[in-house]
């Protein structure tokens, strides 16, 4: 096991951060999930761009492309962590992962239904 690092404060806290940020994106570039979702969001933004879509329904569209992709970070956070605390099949780790996958599926359906919204009222 290795070291723990030394703890950093003020302008570097802040820049080490933002590289911590940037490792999690890495990471989530990995997942077929995260890229899927990033593609259709980026196509609801084409589809927002044909109808004429105003800049404040852009920007709720933003907003809950962002939300989205929080929740999968964190669901695949879930996932990690359940896999290296229990590498065998259990219902703890069956329940936790469903969970962090219907936590994604809540915000892939608000962010469909608001689409909608847009896009046939």
């Amino acid at each position: 096991m290795s070291q723990k690092p030394a703890r950093k404060t003020g302008v570097a806290h802040f820049f080490a951060a933002a590289g911590y940020s940037v490792g999690g994106a890495r990471r989530l570039m990995r997942e077929s999930a995260f890229r899927q979702e990033v593609l259709a969001l980026l196509g609801l933004m084409v589809v927002f761009a044909v109808v004429g879509a105003s800049v404040a329904e852009f920007l709720g569209l933003a907003v809950l492309s962002l939300i989205v992709l929080a929740v999968e970070a964190l669901n695949t956070a879930i996932e990690e962590l359940v896999d290296n605390a229990s590498p065998g099949w259990s219902e703890f780790a069956k329940n936790a992962k469903d969970m962090g996958s219907f936590a994604v599926m809540c915000m892939l359906v608000a962010t469909g239904l608001y689409a909608a919204w847009v896009v046939f009222l």
